[in-house]
């Protein structure tokens, strides 16, 4: 019995790994199948990537790689004595950095138009849909419902005095016929 499950889960690996093997992509698979030109590039995220956020405020990448020979320039001069630099190269120097500035980060976006307007959308459609079934899927309301009847049962009950201690007759004043 004991020696049954082993072999059971030695085969069981042995299939995931072959699976596994199979659904690889390799560069012999994918010439072999055609999708040599049509295969998306995969974005290795084990290398530094610039992402601009409020809560960390040096990313793992300057914003620019690829550097201009004014650009290059820029960098050897940033090296020097910075009161020499003018206001746009330090500026500059910025950029080469970092994308945005900490106030075009909190600058509000226009974000919160799509979401009200979603949930309108939402709140229009399930009104519709409450409307349609109200109309095509409930039934009608029992009779018992309409004000006519409701008073004919009311003027039944205080016929038959009902409850005449501490009930709803006890309320009616039978001799001058309105409510106490």
């Amino acid at each position: 019995m004991m020696l049954g499950l082993t072999a059971g889960r030695v085969g069981t690996r042995l299939l995931t790994r072959r699976v596994a093997a199979l659904m690889t992509p390799s560069s012999a698979n994918m010439a072999g199948h055609g999708h040599a030109d049509s295969a998306s590039p995969v974005a290795d995220i084990s290398k530094p990537m610039y992402h601009d956020s409020l809560h960390t405020p040096l990313p793992d990448k300057p914003y620019k790689d690829e550097l201009t020979a004014v650009d290059k320039n820029l960098k050897q001069k940033e090296k020097g004595p910075w009161n020499q630099l003018t206001k746009e190269e330090k500026i500059a120097l910025y950029r080469l950095m970092f994308c945005k500035t900490y106030p075009e980060m909190k600058q509000p976006t226009q974000e919160w138009k799509t979401v009200v307007g979603g949930i309108f959308i939402f709140l229009g459609l399930t009104g519709l849909l409450v409307w349609w079934q109200s109309i095509y899927v409930y039934p009608k309301p029992p009779r018992t419902f309409d004000s006519e009847w409701q008073a004919k049962q009311l003027q039944r009950m205080l016929d038959m005095r009902t409850n005449p201690v501490q009930g709803l007759s006890s309320k009616w004043d039978y001799e001058k016929g309105q409510w106490k």
